[in-house]
């Protein structure tokens, strides 16, 4: 019998869909590996001399999730979606946090434009406000 493969999805409902399922089930690292491009672009709405607004590349995007999960702990989240166009999607997540250095609990809103190209993902935008705002 013929050894069975499984492919990633490559179309962007596809890989919207499985990214979403992905991040309700907490397991956003996984969706990292397996769907975002090694040449990626991500984008905050604002940085700090600790995380800049904007990475390029897999590993950045790597540092940039150990650095939230180090330092931000998540009660609950909810994810709405994906909001699907033609080579590109957009996600609402919500989280109930707490930013582990200083205690402090808020909620946190924010909108995920995700562009998908070649079957990975090349670029993530995230747009939020800031409780400064």
């Amino acid at each position: 019998m013929p050894a069975t493969t499984t492919t990633a999805p490559t179309g962007t409902a596809a890989i919207a869909h499985e990214l979403v399922d992905l991040c309700r089930q907490g397991r956003n690292a996984d969706a990292i590996e397996q769907f975002y491009a090694g040449d990626i672009n991500s984008i905050e709405s604002m940085g700090n001399e600790a995380m800049p607004a904007e990475v390029q590349g897999i590993d950045a995007v790597r540092k940039k999730h150990e650095w939230w999960t180090e330092n931000v702990q998540v009660h609950s989240a909810t994810t709405r979606g994906p909001f699907i166009g033609d080579n590109e999607f957009a996600v609402f997540f919500e989280y109930d946090t707490t930013f582990k250095p200083t205690g402090k609990r808020n909620t946190m809103r924010e909108m995920a434009l995700y562009t998908v190209d070649n079957g990975k993902i090349v670029r993530e935008e995230f747009f939020y406000r800031t409780n400064a705002d």
